[in-house]
């Protein structure tokens, strides 16, 4: 059986899809399998952002990375899924990461 690309599932698809991953990559951590539990999170996190809306991410705007409290990264474009730019106070390299790492600031005062 061939196996669908994330971009090919339905929105029902992609939560199994998480839910299986999730599942594994909890197995993989009580027997102590550090690669394949980071391995199984990466894929999980690549699931997730396909149930976003990448409209919803803005460019020029600064985001915290999930699983990272305290490094921020500012969007310099968006190209499917993925957020191009740069972690704030980093070595200005610009790089990809999926949107659904990336946690919406929360306004002080509106």
């Amino acid at each position: 059986m061939e196996e669908k690309r994330y971009s090919e599932m339905s929105v029902y698809e992609l939560q199994q899809e998480i839910a299986r991953l999730n599942e594994k990559a909890r197995k993989a951590e009580q027997l102590g399998m550090v690669n394949e539990y980071a391995v199984l999170e990466r894929k999980a996190t690549m699931a997730k952002a396909y149930l976003l809306d990448p409209a919803d991410f803005k460019e020029n705007e600064i985001y915290e990375i999930e699983g990272s409290p305290g490094t921020y990264f500012k969007i310099d474009y968006l190209k499917g899924v993925f957020a191009w730019g740069f972690r704030i106070g980093g070595e200005k390299k610009l790089e990809a990461l999926p949107i659904s790492m990336l946690k919406r600031l929360q306004k002080t005062q509106e």
